[in-house]
């Protein structure tokens, strides 16, 4: 059974039709990436899923339940994290004020070593707690929006553009953490501008044009495909 189900969802932006009957599985344990062209649709298919848009049509579930009119912050609270585009930190709030903010599901007691988890995963964030998170790097800001999400310890994390704007070592660096993230058991669904990372950590993928799924199959039969390569390879 799939953790998270989409079935022929179409989402408009006023009479723009900017998804056209996608759907797509993610089954637990899983890393499923949704790849595409700037405009394909990837970030807006993240945001119906996490309920901060609404599908016309079509249906979401997560975890057996039908989310399609579930208020996000109770998506939250049935344990899916949405990491978004481009960080959006509380950038006058310290390190630790965030991730505290991720965690408003949980106890004080959970919230308490859901931290020491997250600084486990990100030592630079402990050594920054204490620092106001508007002044940290764009790397330093990517892995706190990543520890946020960590904090409500989701079933399903889903992470839009993670590389955006960052330098290729850094690049490396996130990609590595959700690597570990995968390693250690956690369900993830990736949107992704980069495909040859995507793919090269996905379990399946998802090849988004123009609101559409086109291509899908599992991460190295993506990589191969001579589609794929011409179009977001640079092959």
């Amino acid at each position: 059974m799939a953790l998270l189900s989409v079935n022929d969802i179409n989402v408009y932006y006023g009479s723009i039709h900017a998804i056209k009957g996608v759907s797509f599985e993610v089954n637990e344990g899983e890393v499923v990436t949704l790849i595409g062209a700037n405009g394909a649709g990837k970030s807006t298919t993240l945001n119906t899923v996490s309920g901060l848009l609404r599908a016309k049509t079509g249906s979401v579930f997560f975890d057996d339940q039908d989310v399609g009119n579930v208020a996000p912050h109770n998506i939250v609270k049935m344990g899916m994290a949405h990491c978004p585009e481009g960080r959006r930190v509380f950038s006058q709030m310290t390190v630790e004020e965030n991730l505290q903010m991720g965690g408003f599901t949980r106890s004080p007691s959970e919230i308490a070593l859901n931290l020491e988890e997250v600084y486990a995963q990100f030592p630079r964030l402990k050594e920054r707690r204490r620092q106001i998170s508007g002044t940290l790097s764009g790397g330093e800001q990517q892995m706190l929006a990543m520890g946020r999400a960590l904090m409500s310890n989701p079933k399903l994390l889903l992470l839009d553009e993670p590389s955006m704007g960052l330098a290729p070592i850094l690049v490396a660096q996130i990609f590595e953490i959700i690597e570990q993230l995968h390693k250690a058991g956690k369900t993830i669904l990736l949107v992704e501008q980069n495909a040859q990372m995507a793919l090269s950590i996905a379990t399946r993928g998802y090849v988004l044009e123009t609101g559409k799924v086109v291509l899908s199959g599992n991460g190295n039969e993506l990589l191969e495909n001579d589609a794929v390569k011409k179009a977001y390879l640079g092959e």
